[in-house]
């Protein structure tokens, strides 16, 4: 008797193998016993070694493995007495034209040539009408009543075939189990029937309901929860998914909160209402990872995935997990059964879709350019299938509006940006039990067959996408932290800019208590995070920072730099005086680091940046030329104020009104007590500048014919006669000019210091300095910087801060200056941080 040839097909073989694996003698014997305390089927020899090599193993109950019914078996050999099932398979189909039960494989084989046109049935569906038929033959129970009575109500249920003598003792019909107990009543009819049948039954009758197509589907795990791979190449991917190579499918994937009815959903959909995805009434998650499973007649690759919100060791690492899944899919369902729809649902698209258009845009480009697209018209089309019990679903009551645009619009009232282009909106009011699907199912339909966006292609390219993605996108994850009342609630939320570390004292702390942490900080060269202490003071318990300056404290800023041109750079310790110099020899100087030990510093916002030295030698020589240009500027304005209007009038002409004399501008009465006063030459009152900013020639006052002057405005538009007072002479504007000219050149003499000066201002800026180009408000008032608010820095933080902000000068040691300098209001309260006693 010959052997049907074994094909790669989805049969069941009805052999038992060994399962001790580890004492087995041979690879695939077939198992003849089956040991209750082991749990294993066990071939022969296994038995008879296990259970002779030690007293405790020799009591175990074993019993022989009864092979199923014929009748559920493969019976090619009743067609072709000289064929036979290898495999010995179970049936699949059943031959409504032979009358013979077959497997997939040997109904292939046998319905070769003029067989082809037998009709064939599934074999569970065969089975279940073979039942349902059973079931409505009428059987009359035994009764003491007459046979030709027929007030009885018959019953249609299983019957249990009983001997003679059981049939002889139920002739009292006194059930003991029944209420009617007495003699001529009534028996329980279905009392002793088996409920276990009933309910296989009702299965049963289900599964005959279920499509043909659908009654060898079943689903696998694709990848666990910690995204590891479940299938091992290619070929047991296709073998689980039960799919032709050469298919070209489509993947659809649903994503939602657990316990929304996600697999309940695939399966009714999909599988028409067969449990493909598993389904559970208990409150843990039926779905953990994520499940596959394929569709013949969607030509669907069907994806389901743990549900948000669910019990999982790391969010983010299942995060990851369905966006990788979403990455695949062609068609994304987020199923959610709520009254109102929830934010978590706009949040998760928002995030899923900025991070497919973030990590795959370089992909999307490539592809898109291969088909001539847009790369926006490659992303997934997601279809949102929203189930309600008592509230109206979106679009019932927007006067013909599309329930998309209020999607749309609930998106950017959240602030979430939504890159899918096709997104899709099917609500159902759920009244019953029973959940309408007709729409959703219209939907999914129109989307599979929709190719504009996504064409189909072969499973091999979903599974090399999938792999590849996983190997890019894995390893370890950090955790996110969850807590009811998390520290960052009242904790101080400013964060350190080197290393990160957030702030533990309370939120809104006192301003002059310094931000703090426990933790300690890394270095980065940017913001010179790095001090100097004095290696004496830190064996001695004490942490003294000494910086690299120009200068002992005890010099002046002409004596330091002649000592730094000549020494180098000075380390000095309030406590240890000089501990280094660079050029104290000729040669063979020793490296800094020899007397000094390093820490690293946090570096805060509103804090001290670039600890490592101010270099400052170059600013305290400019601050040096400052000094003698505001010396000369000095002597050209005078010694002081009254002075200056002393010689201002005994140089005067005589028809000059005395400064002494002028309080106002003789035009506008604005008060000239701080101000400038200026004289009109042909009046010779006095003015304020803008009232007086004209000039002509006043050759009657004695000023020249082709000299102009100033004039206020009144006489600018006046035209001088000759019959005007004209006390003038030339003698007395002579020295009025001659006193104008020296003054003028004192001004450009210190000019000359103040031009070259403003040119190396921005050379000689300490490394720590904000650019003058940058500072455009005051650190402390948030007050603009223009001519009449002059720019100053703050030598302690180096920010730019006005005159008014800025009254005080402290000793800063932590930046080089040993002696008193500007610092701002906010500096000054940090005293003990600038090193300052």
């Amino acid at each position: 008797m010959t052997s049907v040839p074994r094909r790669f097909d989805r049969c069941r073989t009805s052999k038992r193998y060994c399962a001790e694996k580890l004492c087995c003698k041979s690879e695939r014997a077939e198992a003849t016993f089956h040991c209750d305390d082991c749990h294993t089927d066990q071939c022969y020899d296994c038995v008879t070694s296990i259970h002779q090599s030690s007293s405790k193993f020799e009591f175990h109950d074993r019993s022989d493995i009864v092979p199923p019914s014929f009748d559920l078996l493969c019976q090619i050999s009743l067609a072709d007495n000289s064929r036979k099932c290898t495999e010995l398979n179970f049936a699949d189909l059943h031959c409504e034209i032979c009358n013979i039960n077959f497997c997939f494989t040997c109904f292939e084989f046998y319905h070769r040539g003029p067989r082809r046109t037998h009709r064939k049935t599934n074999f569970k569906d065969y089975k279940s009408r073979e039942a349902q038929r059973h079931l409505e033959t009428i059987v009359k129970p035994t009764s003491p009543v007459d046979t030709e009575d027929t007030s009885l109500t018959f019953v249609s249920c299983p019957q249990i075939q009983i001997d003679q003598e059981v049939t002889s003792s139920m002739d009292s019909f006194n059930s003991v189990n029944s209420r009617h107990s007495q003699n001529g009543s009534i028996p329980d009819l279905c009392l002793n029937s088996n409920e276990k049948d009933m309910i296989n039954i009702e299965e049963e009758l289900a599964a005959s309901q279920i499509d043909e197509h659908h009654y060898s589907s079943q689903s696998f795990m694709l990848l666990d929860g910690r995204e590891k791979l479940q299938v091992d190449d290619f070929e047991d991917f296709l073998v689980k998914l039960g799919c032709d190579e050469e298919e070209q499918v489509k993947v659809v994937s649903i994503f939602g909160n657990t316990g929304d009815g996600k697999s309940y959903t695939l399966n009714y959909t999909f599988f028409g209402g067969k449990e493909v995805f598993k389904t559970s009434s208990h409150q843990e998650s039926c779905t953990i990872g994520v499940w596959a499973s394929y569709d013949p007649v969607t030509k669907a690759i069907v994806i389901d995935t743990e549900g948000f919100l669910g019990v999982t060791a790391n969010q983010n690492q299942r995060s990851r997990l369905l966006l990788k899944i979403l990455a695949i899919s062609d068609v994304v369902i987020y199923r959610t059964r709520a009254e109102r729809l929830h934010n978590d649902m706009f949040q998760f698209l928002c995030d899923a879709s900025t991070a497919y258009t973030k990590h795959f845009s370089l992909e999307l480009q490539a592809a898109a350019k291969r088909c001539r697209k847009s790369a926006a018209d490659l992303h997934p089309s997601v279809i949102v299938f929203h189930e309600t019990t008592n509230t109206r679903v979106l679009g019932e009551d927007n006067g013909g509006k599309p329930a998309e645009s209020d999607l749309l619009d609930k998106f950017q009232q959240l602030d979430c940006p939504m890159h899918f282009k096709d997104l899709k909106y099917v609500g159902t009011r759920t009244k019953g039990t029973k959940t309408d699907f007709r729409k959703f199912q219209a939907e999914l339909q129109e989307q599979l067959e929709n190719k504009s966006h996504r064409a189909a292609r072969k499973p091999e390219v979903v599974y090399t996408t999938l792999k590849n993605l996983n190997d890019k996108f894995s390893g370890e994850i950090e955790k996110p932290v969850y807590g009811t009342f998390p520290d960052q609630m009242f904790t101080c939320s400013v964060k350190c800019l080197c290393c990160g570390e957030s702030c533990c004292l309370s939120m809104n702390h006192k301003a002059d208590q310094s931000h703090n942490t426990d933790k300690r900080c890394k270095y980065q060269h940017q913001f010179g995070n790095k001090v100097y202490l004095c290696k004496r003071c830190w064996m001695g318990g004490k942490q003294n920072v000494v910086v690299l300056k120009t200068s002992e404290s005890k010099d002046n800023a002409w004596m330091g730099f002649a000592k730094y041109v000549w020494a180098g750079e000075v380390l000095e310790c309030p406590h240890c005086g000089v501990i280094y110099r660079s050029r104290e020899k000729w040669y063979g100087n020793s490296h800094p680091e020899e007397a000094v030990t390093m820490d690293i510093r946090h570096v805060w916002p509103d804090g001290l940046q670039n600890l490592q030295g101010a270099q400052n030698a170059a600013r305290k020589l400019v601050d040096g030329m400052h000094y003698i240009a505001d010396s000369i500027s000095s002597v050209g304005s005078g010694p002081t104020k009254m002075l200056s209007d002393w010689m201002a009038d005994k140089i005067a002409p005589d028809y000059w009104v005395p400064n002494t004399q002028i309080k106002e501008c003789n035009i506008c009465s604005i008060k000239l007590e701080n101000e400038q006063k200026h004289h009109c030459r042909a009046c010779g009152k006095g003015f304020c500048d803008g009232c007086s900013s004209h000039r002509r020639p006043v050759p009657e006052r004695g000023w020249g014919e082709n000299v102009a002057v100033r004039v206020c405005d009144n006489c600018h538009t006046d035209t001088m006669t000759g019959s005007s007072d004209s006390t003038g002479s030339n003698s007395q504007t002579t020295a009025r000019r001659v006193g104008e000219a020296v003054t003028s050149a004192i001004g450009v003499a210190a000019s000359t210091f103040n031009y070259p000066l403003d040119m190396l201002k921005d050379t000689a800026r300490p490394a720590y300095w904000v650019p003058d180009t940058d500072i455009k408000n005051c650190c402390v008032c948030r007050e603009e910087f223009g001519p009449k608010r002059a720019i100053h820095h703050c030598r302690a933080c180096g920010k730019g801060v006005c005159e008014a902000c800025s009254p005080s000068k402290l000793p800063v040691p932590i930046r080089g200056w040993d002696y008193p300098v500007r610092v701002c209001t906010k500096c000054e309260k940090k005293a003990d941080e600038l090193g300052s006693t």
